[in-house]
């Protein structure tokens, strides 16, 4: 296979992980355009990332009408996302997208309607999903008789002011929406689908700014269809920073915490009548690995198989349901229930 010809649309901070890890397989891809609305974004990138062939746009428009691509790595803020997916889709351009993609539900399902009638393979970047020890209990929990899981337990902690875009309701969703989605979309990974959520979303530590629109605090519960309970906390008020994540799940047979996605330890509980001194066996998960990068090589295998990906945009589409209810539970202090 030809290296892929691809391009970036959205050129900030978190786009750099991408074009680091795409540099590295030339004979796979290759980044011949970069799009931002700042085109002084995408003159940086294209300067540390492409060579004296790479375009640069600040119009995505432009660049879909300018550039022949195959594959397009989308980083753009919810609120910015519009028609790039459709039109994507038209020209059969394959999809690596950040998450949330999108900010509605109508929107996100017009975008899984454009892509699976077209054909293209898509990525979602929940990364998490690719994590050594995640799959290791993936594994465990489909095999069944490791019993049925009770409950996943699941923080997310930050103090950061982030970029004025996140600090706003109406851009970003807030932090359960637009950062703590990934720990979402881990619990309906290993839990499966959810029936309902309630969820409390409050702004403690950030009242007196008045651009910071979001929650800073929140507690939300989730309904697994199988029958266990997902607990959500999140908060922007904890060791400046740092970002940090915790994340764990208990069965009738195991338990495991997670250090990440990759490192976590297994204690195994079902032993039948155990007394003070039982020793329980335990299995430590510890894989150093870049998950960004299995993310990416598990898109260039669909591409090239056509089989289909860990997380197509079905998937984030699914999951941004998820934390839309959670958003509207906050809103009107109700329990949302899904349609089975």
């Amino acid at each position: 296979m030809k290296p892929l010809r691809t391009a970036i649309l959205g050129c900030g901070g978190f786009a750099q992980k991408h074009a680091e890890n795409m540099v590295k397989i030339p004979d796979q891809i290759s980044l011949v355009a970069f799009s931002d609305t700042d085109l002084s974004h995408a003159a940086t990138f294209a300067k540390k990332y492409g060579n004296s062939q790479t375009k640069i746009f600040s119009d995505h428009h432009e660049l879909f009408n300018s550039i022949d691509l195959d594959l397009l790595v989308v980083v753009l803020p919810p609120f910015a996302h519009t028609d790039e997916v459709q039109l994507a889709a038209e020209r059969g351009i394959h999809l690596l997208m950040e998450k949330p993609i999108a900010l509605t539900s109508e929107l996100a399902w017009q975008m899984v309607s454009d892509c699976e009638k077209s054909g293209i393979r898509t990525q979602v970047g929940f990364m998490y999903r690719f994590g050594a020890a995640v799959e290791r209990i993936k594994l465990l929990t489909s095999f069944g008789q490791f019993g049925s899981i009770g409950l996943i337990r699941a923080g997310y902690f930050c103090n950061h002011l982030h970029a004025p875009w996140w600090r706003m309701k109406d851009k970003s969703g807030g932090q359960v929406f637009e950062q703590a989605i990934h720990l979402v979309d881990l619990m309906v990974y290993l839990g499966g689908e959810i029936n309902s959520v309630y969820s409390l979303q409050r702004n403690i530590f950030h009242q007196k700014l008045l651009d910071y629109t979001v929650e800073d605090v929140s507690g939300s519960i989730f309904s697994f269809k199988k029958g266990g309970i997902g607990v959500l906390t999140a908060n922007n008020g904890a060791i400046p920073w740092k970002w940090a994540w915790d994340f764990s799940i208990t069965t009738d047979s195991f338990h495991v915490e997670f250090k990440d996605s990759s490192h976590a330890r297994l204690t195994y509980t079902n032993i039948q009548q155990p007394t003070p001194d039982t020793v329980f066996p335990t299995e430590t998960i510890s894989i150093e690995q870049d998950d960004y990068f299995i993310e990416l090589t598990d898109l260039l295998n669909s591409i090239e198989t056509g089989g289909e990906t860990r997380t197509p945009m079905r998937e984030g589409a699914r999951t941004l349901e998820i934390v839309i209810a959670a958003a509207r539970s906050a809103e009107s202090g109700e329990v949302v229930r899904f349609n089975s």
